[in-house]
């Protein structure tokens, strides 16, 4: 922060002062509109209206591309700063990047042509990719590269999707949506195991950190990431054995990093018992696709939206409604109805991976209203946050 200008800083409207605010803001809004728009549409409410490849292609796209893209970009751009100690994107660049990312949404929904479309999507991806190499370069901080590398990869995701919706192949869009959904995993898993035991330490005031066991991050990283291109090149999607090892092995891998973490404290802070929910998902999610690989379960499904919906929607949510509050100069100390918010999220994804098979209809209508409400109640305590300066004053 000492780097900045504050006085040119400040002139900058708040909302494009970090890229947390946009970001964050613009997501959060997109989640419950999008899931709203596909339940409509899969109960025949849309009419004639189809966005560009039907709106099956358009709900695995944007959900993990769209919501879960603008996200881990806020994220990203924001952590970078504290990271390498230069200042984050901002002002007009910001404005731009996030200018592409609803340009993006809009033209896939509203059907806008391929010609249109597919330059505005290969946009997002690799420039944030390009930002966050770029900062990272110019300090050679080489421990952060990783998630340089899982961007870029996603960005190729997003390239194959394309290509398959260029080429109409419906297999070749799943295949990327589903590379990317456990790339994000990946991510996930990578981002997580750095900042639960550090916010489980501090949220709980105590004195040590749970060590970390490099080899064991490691390892998960690597099998989310194989895991991610058995997708990319369809092996994924039929049942083998050597890849039911691979998601056992994924899933104990990260039960393990969750057991290592806990703290009975934690359903004492609100900020804390999200954050080790999500990742319970996380590691739920691949033994639920080994168990469809092994044959013990009849579709996939149930885990990838175990993963969509409760490891990447509860994660984001959590970290959030905690990284909004730090970096806008407050207290670590939720509105109350995020208690709330947290709650419903986790519902909605216990309704769609467990009650689906046995109540398909009420099961998709209670996820989808736990999931928009839950979204709603951060718009409802954040979304003001996200557009006004921090508290103490100070630029971001």
């Amino acid at each position: 922060m000492q780097l900045l200008d504050a006085s040119r800083e400040l002139a900058i409207r708040p909302i494009w002062r970090l890229g947390f605010r946009p970001f964050f803001l613009f997501g959060t809004a997109f989640a419950p509109l999008a899931v709203l728009i596909w339940l409509a549409a899969l109960n025949g409410h849309a009419g004639a209206w189809q966005p560009a490849g039907g709106w099956l292609a358009w709900h695995r796209h944007e959900m993990v591309f769209g919501f879960g893209g603008a996200i881990i970009a806020g994220f990203l751009l924001t952590a970078v700063q504290n990271w390498t100690g230069n200042p984050g994107l901002r002002g007009r660049a910001l404005a731009l990047l996030a200018m592409s990312w609803l340009g993006a949404r809009l033209a896939w929904l509203l059907g806008a042509p391929l010609v249109l479309l597919i330059p505005l999507e290969l946009t997002f991806l690799p420039t944030v990719a390009w930002v966050m190499g770029c900062s990272l370069w110019r300090v050679r901080q080489r421990g952060n590269y990783p998630v340089v590398v899982v961007l870029i990869l996603l960005a190729a995701a997003d390239a194959l999707v394309l290509w398959g919706l260029a080429a109409d192949n419906d297999a070749l869009q799943r295949q990327g949506v589903l590379a990317a959904l456990w790339l994000v995993a990946a991510l996930m898993g990578l981002i997580g195991g750095r900042v639960i035991p550090f916010f489980t330490q501090r949220g709980l005031g105590r004195t040590q950190q749970v060590k970390a066991l490099p080899w064991l991050d490691w390892a998960t990283l690597g099998a989310g990431m194989l895991l991610a291109a058995s997708f990319a090149t369809g092996l994924g999607a039929h049942p083998s054995l050597l890849l039911a090892a691979l998601c056992a092995a994924l899933g104990v891998g990260n039960l393990v990093r969750l057991a290592r973490w806990y703290d009975a404290g934690i359903w004492r802070v609100v900020l804390l018992w999200p954050l080790h929910l999500a990742f319970a998902w996380l590691a739920a999610a691949p033994l639920g696709l080994a168990a469809w690989h092994s044959g013990l379960l009849a579709t996939p499904s149930l885990a990838q939206h175990a993963l969509g919906v409760g490891a990447m929607g509860g994660l984001i949510l959590a970290m959030i409604a905690r990284v909004s509050l730090g970096h806008s100069g407050r207290p670590l100390d939720p509105p109350r109805g995020m208690g709330l918010a947290f709650a419903l999220l986790n519902l909605g994804a216990l309704a769609r991976v467990f009650l689906t098979t046995l109540l398909p209809g009420t099961a998709l209508w209670l996820a989808a209203f736990c999931w928009a409400l839950a979204f709603a109640l951060f718009l409802r305590h954040y979304a003001v946050l996200l557009c006004t300066p921090r508290l103490d004053g100070r630029p971001g």
